[in-house]
């Protein structure tokens, strides 16, 4: 064998990780919900003006399902896909600490609805890497609830309280 031929065996080596058509769709078709998914989060975030918006929560949901399936592409088991999932939760936490901000006073807290949305739409891109899309629907549904449509019956709530 001469060098490029070397060089080419190598490079389509370095490239056969989706061994068949089935496997590149059931790839590509995860990465594109999770990035959809993740930017329906992000666009209701930024259109409240908050400063994670759909750039960082496309990247959030489609990072976790990335780390997932790269963990199942390699067959690493039960153990590793914990371990990934532990890695991903922590790393995660400490993104959404970056967002919070405390005021002088006890109440003054901000970022934490930001810090949890950024925390859920991992576990939705997670959801999402395992195969489980429907759950991920699911879950993005109760999310985008819970930031559009709760806040009104809060509202509602408290100015029957006055």
């Amino acid at each position: 064998m001469d060098v490029w031929q070397v060089i080419l065996y190598t490079l389509i080596s370095e490239f056969s990780d989706l061994t068949d058509v089935e496997q590149a769709t059931r790839v590509a078709l995860r990465l594109l919900v999770a990035a959809v998914l993740g930017g329906l989060l992000g666009f209701e975030r930024e259109s409240h003006g908050k400063a994670a918006g759909i750039r960082t929560h496309i990247l959030v949901c489609t990072g976790a399902a990335l780390f997932v399936m790269g963990s199942e592409l390699v067959e690493g088991g039960d153990d590793a896909m914990s371990r990934v999932v532990q890695g991903i939760v922590a790393g995660i936490g400490f993104l959404g600490a970056g967002t919070i901000i405390k005021g002088e006073r006890m109440d003054d807290v901000k970022g934490l609805t930001t810090a949890a949305g950024v925390w859920m739409t991992a576990a939705v891109g997670v959801c999402v890497g395992l195969g489980l899309e429907a759950t991920a629907v699911l879950a993005t549904l109760v999310m985008l609830f819970t930031l559009n449509v709760l806040p009104h019956f809060i509202d509602r709530m408290d100015k029957n309280e006055d």
